[in-house]
């Protein structure tokens, strides 16, 4: 035991963790071995929220994985088995997997590329790596989650349709299947984007000599298509809101945090609820993805914190000249030959299939003429992933549930190192607010991109911000750089990115970091985090009038008003277009008098009795759009940079574009046999797995700016609807700080806390979503005892 408490001393000491060394207790409880007996008290209060108790991590970990497999079984088997490369050999090669947000690919493609990480032993690598890879307690939680999982499924009966009876349902999930599935979570917006491309990448041959060389001009290319092929797709957007309000502008005189993170209501990356605690040393509550162990988005009882989708790339493409169509690769240190992996996927009928995938040192090849990167007789293409380099998440997380204030919530992020792909949006006891991008961002600052870009890397940087770089000195002067205050090589330090702490207010709303407040944008930061002095979205300018608006009334937030602009419901694109009665005017245009008479009667809402909302929405979605800077035929006022959150407005209501764009709305409806008077709550209606046509409030984000936001994406449930809702508005926390160390936490999981249909637990939470009612969620011992269900203690 001493051996192994030394070696976990020695390990943590290789991370400059200084300002958050874990106490010695802690680090002993983290280096337990494999063994040793966990044990957990879970407490279930209403709604079927689980407060787990442990007097340890490993034991925390335990009862967080028998909770979460309660609740989605069906789910976090699925990510398990694709983090174990088998989805083919379950489900077969070429179904298609959905992960819902950016990688959508057939089985045999999907379990390739993982087949090629395991082959390649990429994770293991990581985990013993001291500066990249998680510390003891990321481990113990770890290792206690997988042995919570097993529990529950060895000793329950699984009733969710969608898995019950099948055989990959066994207690045999061990901690390298979780990691592996953190790794590719990782990813989500770099590799995961094009595992195809990945996987079906070939050098030319005579039968496909792949695409010659042509100069490309931006002129020349789809902006939009382009921006889908790389994960951003215009039409289905990342979203999430968060507000911070401090105590400059609050009644309570502290910190206030709103947050509402925009995510599919199926899948791996939906959320389930929960509350951890080891007495005296451990106490954060709030939602974690499936297969976290660690809460993600939540509070303790100094600080709470959300997380926006942030702009910042996580990767860079290298464009590499080849002498011959072929594998060989020309760099200033002569011709180098692609490195080759041959991987064999198990299929389900018991054959093997085999895959080649290729790489160069900065990462995976790929033949994506989509994104502009073909595989070509003349170059060849990879990619760096800055998320491909370490495994911190986990610990990232972990170690913000121990933060006493804003900053030291930043300090504990930026030691960890392993924000994968999001903004920070936070406030404290104190009344201070943060906002961050201090996510893993690769170190190409904007000199380098100058001197490095290629021609067509010109117009990745020009149409999509994604700068291409010269392949051939990936190695020497087009490498990354290394700032003196960075974790590890090859990113920015947290010197060179965004961040500001205030005591009135921040937000994001996936725009970039330059304006979390109008009084203070944040400029001068590298173009690969994101634009400056740029158009915001109608979502971000209707966040943000949220809190203007009151403070210009001479209000100060209080708790009920900030959790109240949640339900809210207004269309920021609706009232900038009345003004001067724009919209009416371009709705007369039509001659429609049925419709515009319906939609100048409209409350201008998105709530479920409202009556018209549906007419805007396909108004808005139709409007022609423009790449930045350029002139946007909507509006006679365009953009200014001065004025951020005003502009663009006035609407041209005698625009030819825009009239066409209300003509074709209304017949749309007319064509579909769609009311114009029907109630957007008879319409928007829940979509989720097995959900009922539960009314929903909120509507498109962007576009329209709607807060609440949300979609109707890839639907399989309640199709006779208008729009079932499957994407979006998901664990709302409205937390605000009050005197005597008291939290006032309210909450709703919009799709609920299970995914299994036959549970109570399964729409009891869209229902009160639906209603605009928030869950007191249970943060005291005393709450606890009050809305407690059950209480039952697990060991393993």
């Amino acid at each position: 035991m001493l051996r192994r408490l030394t070696a976990a001393l020695a390990a943590a000491a290789l991370v400059p963790l200084t300002a958050v060394a874990l106490p010695v207790t802690e680090v002993a409880d983290a280096a337990a071995p494999h063994h040793d007996r966990y044990r957990a008290t879970i407490a279930i209060t209403e709604h079927g929220i689980p407060h787990i108790t442990a007097t340890g991590f490993g034991s925390l970990g335990f009862g967080s994985g028998y909770a979460a497999t309660e609740d989605a079984v069906c789910t976090l088997a699925d990510t398990l088995i694709t983090a174990r490369g088998q989805r083919s050999l379950w489900f077969g090669p070429d179904r298609r997997y959905n992960d819902q947000v950016t990688l959508d690919a057939k089985n045999l493609q999907v379990d390739a590329f993982v087949t090629d990480l395991h082959q390649r032993r990429v994770v293991e690598k990581l985990l013993r790596d001291p500066v990249r890879g998680p510390g003891a307690q990321a481990k113990a939680m770890v290792r206690g989650y997988v042995a919570g999982a097993n529990e529950w499924i060895r000793t329950n009966k699984v009733t969710d349709p969608a898995c019950a009876g099948a055989p990959y349902l066994k207690p045999n999930v061990k901690p390298i299947d979780l990691w592996y599935g953190v790794y590719l979570a990782n990813l989500l917006a770099s590799a995961g984007v094009f595992v195809k491309e990945i996987v079906d990448a070939a050098p030319p041959s005579p039968d496909d000599p792949g695409l010659p060389a042509q100069p490309v001009r931006a002129s020349q290319v789809d902006r939009d298509a382009l921006l889908t092929a790389l994960g951003r797709d215009p039409e289905a957007p990342f979203g999430s809101n968060a507000t911070a309000v401090g105590g400059a502008a609050t009644t309570t005189g502290r910190g206030m945090v709103l947050g509402n993170p925009h995510f599919p209501w199926r899948g791996r990356y939906h959320f389930t609820q929960q509350h951890l605690t080891i007495p005296g040393r451990y106490d954060v509550a709030g939602a974690s993805l499936i297969g976290s162990p660690v809460v993600n988005i939540g509070w303790n009882k100094d600080v709470a914190w959300s997380h926006t989708v942030s702009t910042a790339y996580r990767f860079t493409p290298y464009e590499y000249k080849t002498p011959a169509p072929g594998t060989t690769y020309l760099t200033d240190a002569g011709p180098q030959e692609l490195i080759h992996d041959t991987v064999k996927v198990r299929l389900k009928n018991g054959k093997t299939a085999s895959e080649d995938l290729y790489r160069t040192p900065e990462g995976y090849v790929l033949d994506s003429p989509a994104t502009l990167m073909p595989w070509g007789p003349e170059s060849v293409w990879a990619i760096r992933d800055a998320n491909a380099e370490h495994l911190r998440t986990i610990d990232t997380f972990l170690q913000m549930g121990k933060a006493t204030d804003v900053r030291d919530l930043l300090r504990r992020q930026d030691a960890a190192a392993g924000m994968p792909w999001v903004n920070t949006t936070a406030a404290d006891r104190d009344g201070n607010v943060l906002y961050a991008d201090h996510s893993v961002v690769p170190n190409v600052p904007d000199d380098l991109v100058q001197q490095c870009l290629t021609p067509t890397g010109v117009v990745l940087q020009e149409l999509a911000g994604l700068p291409g770089l010269d392949g051939t000195r990936a190695g020497s002067a087009c490498a990354w750089r290394t700032d003196q205050d960075a974790e590890r090589p090859g990113i920015f330090g947290p010197a060179n990115l965004p961040m500001e702490v205030r005591r009135d207010w921040v937000m994001n709303a996936n725009d970039s970091y330059w304006l979390p407040n109008p009084k203070q944008p944040l400029e001068g930061y590298a173009g690969i985090i994101g634009c400056e002095r740029c158009v915001r979205t109608m979502r971000t300018r209707m966040v943000s009038h949220y809190v203007l608006d009151r403070l210009a009334k001479g209000k100060k937030e209080s708790p009920r008003s900030l959790r109240g602009h949640e339900h809210a419901n207004r269309v920021m694109a609706a009232e900038v277009m009345r003004q001067g009665g724009a919209l009416d005017q371009v709705c007369q245009a039509t001659g429609e008098t049925e419709a515009c008479q319906v939609l100048h009667d409209w409350d201008g809402r998105s709530n479920t009795d409202s009556v018209g909302t549906h007419i805007f929405e396909e108004f808005v979605t139709r409007l022609p759009t423009v790449p930045a800077g350029a002139v946007d035929p909507v509006w006679r006022t365009q953009f200014d940079p001065n004025d951020p959150l005003d502009t663009p407005r006035d609407l041209d209501a005698g625009n030819p574009q825009v009239i066409q764009a209300m003509s074709d709305a209304i017949s749309s409806l007319r064509d579909r046999g769609i009311p114009f008077d029907a109630t957007w709550g008879s319409l928007q209606v829940a979509g989720d797995r097995g959900a009922p046509p539960i009314p929903l409030g909120g509507g498109t984000g962007d576009a329209a700016g709607n807060a609440n936001a949300l979609a109707s994406r890839w639907v399989r449930d309640n199709k006779d609807h208008y729009r079932p809702i499957t994407y979006g508005s998901s664990h709302i926390q409205a937390i605000s700080f009050l005197d005597h160390g008291r939290v006032d936490a309210r909450t709703i999981l919009t799709y609920s806390q299970s995914e299994n249909p036959r549970s109570p637990y399964s729409a009891d939470q869209t229902r009160m979503f639906s209603k605009k009612r928030w869950v007191r969620f249970a943060w005291t011992d005393a709450q606890i005892a009050h809305d407690l269900v059950r209480r039952f203690t697990v060991t393993g």
